[in-house]
């Protein structure tokens, strides 16, 4: 019998619309082929904007999971994402026909906002513009509501996916949002882990979705320095660790995975993927869009995750860097990582798969999360494809460009959000 002292957490079923494919199996074979997601941007004119490419979700509607078009008309692009990713992790588990409490089943997500109507904002702006020049918020307001949907509205809002999953599947347990920027969706899987771990749960549908490619997203991101502006060579753009790297490549999907207590999952016989076996949460308590320059809520957070998995730092066979391609955070988390492991005489490799399907923001996590337990099925560890230029600050084993056959039962899976949030997750082969 396995001791209730601390349940154990396992995953057994998971599900992804990614850049780089529209299922796991798809996306984790172009992973190992080194292939990129990246193009030019179609989902709005960018012509006139500094970054004009991005990783997108391309040939792929929700109704192929079966749904009513006209029910699901006006929900938000990263809604449906979620109810597709959702849909396969769920298939893939198969976990539904034995769950009898559905107080039992919960969904923990962390999601980013909906849709942004760009273009109903500028409508409602220029009929509220006077001859002087001025804005007339009467006028602006009377616009409103006259063009805007409520209902798309209503699914701007970060809790929405959240609460269209629930429906789906009857999870009437434990059902939350977080939106902690790109370590969103990681938290996600360590929280809702930690409701199964105090037997609030026994099965959670945990992971994330998001897309900024719009208007106000690129804006934003544009206005801070941190994306690529490589717009000649958009495959070439993310190259996370590279001495020539010079922003991340915004990205956009939804990745799912079935978390499940070890005893429910071993009594139905259920496959199982691999262990959640330590979670880390820490903050920089620095600034908003740096990470501290010591790395020191990035070496903490590690340390804490491989401390709760009861492992130690030479124990963890494969990281999966946040590794966005930006100056600073792929110097710093290099750092972070030489710190962690400085006491191993063969640190743990490191790749960044942003390198391939770009930066999916609060769906990053999990889909990375996926990509380690995938790596640990096959003992395959996934490359960093356009590292060409090494960069004597980032000076670790990246797994350079070619995906590399190796030892693989413990995989590290780090998430450094904007605000300073930092997330790491230990992910292992089952043993029991």
């Amino acid at each position: 019998m396995i001791s209730r002292t601390k349940r154990r957490v396992v995953v057994t079923g998971m599900g992804v619309i990614n850049p780089l494919g529209h299922d796991v199996e798809t996306m984790w074979s172009r992973l190992k082929q080194g292939a990129s997601g990246v193009g030019e941007i179609t989902l709005f004119d960018a012509s006139r904007f500094p970054t004009k490419i991005a990783a997108e979700i391309r040939n792929w509607d929700v109704t192929s999971i079966g749904v009513d078009p006209e029910v699901w008309k006006f929900r938000g692009r990263h809604t449906k994402f979620a109810a597709g990713a959702a849909h396969q992790a769920m298939q893939d588990s198969g976990v539904l026909s034995a769950i009898t409490d559905p107080m039992r089943f919960g969904v923990y997500l962390g999601s980013g906002e909906g849709n942004q109507d760009f273009q109903t904002f500028a409508t409602m702006i220029a009929a509220s513009i006077t001859p002087e020049g001025t804005l007339d918020l009467t006028r602006y307001v009377e616009t409103g509501v006259r063009v805007v949907n409520p209902i798309q509205e209503l699914e701007q809002e970060p809790n929405m996916p959240v609460g269209h999953l629930a429906a789906m599947f009857n999870a009437q347990g434990p059902n939350v949002n977080c939106l902690t920027a790109c370590a969103a969706s990681s938290q996600a899987i360590g929280e809702a882990s930690e409701i199964i771990r105090r037997d609030q749960a026994d099965v959670m549908l945990a992971g994330g979705t998001h897309s900024m490619i719009h208007p106000f997203g690129v804006t934003g991101f544009n206005l801070l320095t941190a994306l690529s502006t490589n717009n000649a060579d958009p495959t070439k753009a993310s190259r996370p660790f590279d001495r020539l790297r010079d922003g991340f490549v915004i990205g956009e999907g939804a990745g799912m995975i079935i978390l499940e207590e070890l005893e429910h999952a071993l009594a139905r016989g259920a496959k199982i993927y691999g262990e959640i076996a330590g979670y880390g949460s820490t903050a920089d308590a620095y600034r908003i869009t740096d990470i501290h320059p010591e790395g020191r809520g990035a070496i903490a957070c590690m340390n804490m995750a491989i401390a709760d998995a009861g492992l130690q730092p030479c124990d963890i066979d494969y990281v999966n860097a946040h590794g966005t391609s930006t100056t600073v955070n792929d110097k710093v988390e290099s750092k972070a990582c030489r710190e962690v492991f400085s006491s191993c005489v063969a640190p743990a490799p490191v790749s960044s798969t942003k390198s391939m399907m770009g930066h999916l923001i609060a769906a990053a996590g999990v889909t990375e999360t996926i990509v380690c337990l995938m790596a640990i099925r096959d003992q395959i560890l996934p490359p960093t494809i356009n590292y060409e230029n090494p960069d004597p600050l980032c000076d670790l084993d990246y797994i350079p460009n070619v995906a590399r056959p190796a030892k693989c039962d413990v995989a590290l899976s780090n998430s450094f959000g904007f605000g300073g949030q930092n997330i790491s997750l230990v992910v292992k082969r089952l043993s029991v």
